[in-house]
């Protein structure tokens, strides 16, 4: 059984609620401490993407192991059916559930990725996806590389903090709105909030390169992720489609100038995007069929933000 997203004449609301605990340079608990952890993600989810970006940006590949979940999980657990046998390598599991009972026995919440689990354990330390790339920038700098970005700008965080808190709520979170809308009202609201925020980032995005400037910060790595998956998933499976991706010229540009930049198109699977949506989904998409478009081949074009 396969779980059900969408709750009859309701709004979507997003369970926020996660495993709190963080890794610090600070802690007693949990200290940052190199080949101690794991972080398990999928290529598959937006939220998850974050993650495996960010550690590539900085560097982190060698003191921070990860494992990749498949893109179809079931009612219980994301499971490693990517990995010879379906077992995952380092921690020994079969499935990410596994990891979040060895924390808590009677744990009954969502097992989600991104997820970073203690490895002498086995247990999963967090799962609480905005602070764990707020840490991997701010807690394991002594591990990133010479040349890591600076994606949190002493001088922009305020700003930029409104601006991601704005991106989460009207854009990550809004085509959730959308796709998991219950009633036409809340389909109608989703979708008018949604493209709102979209026209917004299509004007400030107008004569700047990136969300806060010239150069990319987290809260390029919070969009993109979303921007991502709009066409292949968002456009037609959730339906946002207003505009496709590819019709916004702003908004279109930027996100291929990200995914041309390294660790970020790298890290995209649209295979995997499309079947976890159009296959876990099956109280939106009970035909299970996953559709062939769109052409990849956009995100190569010429995207002429240098001169931005």
């Amino acid at each position: 059984m396969t779980p059900s997203y969408v709750e009859a004449g309701k709004d979507f609301r997003r369970d926020m609620k996660y495993l709190s605990d963080r890794i610090t340079r600070t802690s007693s608990e949990w200290p940052v401490e190199p080949g101690r952890y794991r972080l398990v993600a999928a290529r598959a989810c937006p939220w998850a993407n974050r993650a495996i970006i960010v550690r590539q940006l900085l560097g982190l590949e060698d003191a921070l192991s990860m494992g990749l979940c498949g893109p179809v999980h079931d009612e219980d657990s994301w499971t490693f059916d990517l990995d010879p046998g379906g077992v995952d390598p380092v921690l020994g599991y079969k499935r990410l559930q596994e990891a979040y009972l060895a924390r808590d026995p009677d744990y009954a919440r969502g097992i989600t990725v991104p997820a970073i689990v203690d490895i002498p354990t086995g247990a999963v330390v967090t799962n609480d996806f905005p602070w764990i790339t707020h840490d991997l920038f701010f807690e394991w700098r002594e591990f990133h590389r010479p040349d890591a970005p600076d994606l949190w700008p002493a001088d922009q965080r305020e700003e930029m903090q409104e601006v991601m808190d704005r991106v989460f709520t009207e854009v990550n979170n809004g085509v959730y709105r959308c796709g998991f809308a219950g009633s036409q009202r809340a389909y109608d609201k989703a979708y008018d909030r949604l493209f709102a925020a979209l026209d917004w980032l299509e004007e400030r995005l107008a004569h700047r390169r990136y969300l806060m400037g010239d150069a990319i910060t987290e809260a390029d790595i919070r969009l993109f992720t979303t921007l991502a998956r709009f066409d292949a998933v968002y456009h037609g499976h959730f339906k946002c489609n207003r505009t496709k991706l590819s019709e916004m010229p702003v908004l279109g540009a930027y996100a291929r100038d990200l995914f041309q930049t390294p660790a970020f198109g790298e890290n995209i699977d649209f295979d995997q995007i499309k079947r976890h949506y159009y296959l876990v989904h099956e109280d939106i998409n009970p035909s299970g069929v996953v559709p062939k478009g769109p052409l990849e081949s956009w995100w190569s074009e010429p995207h002429g933000r240098e001169s931005v």
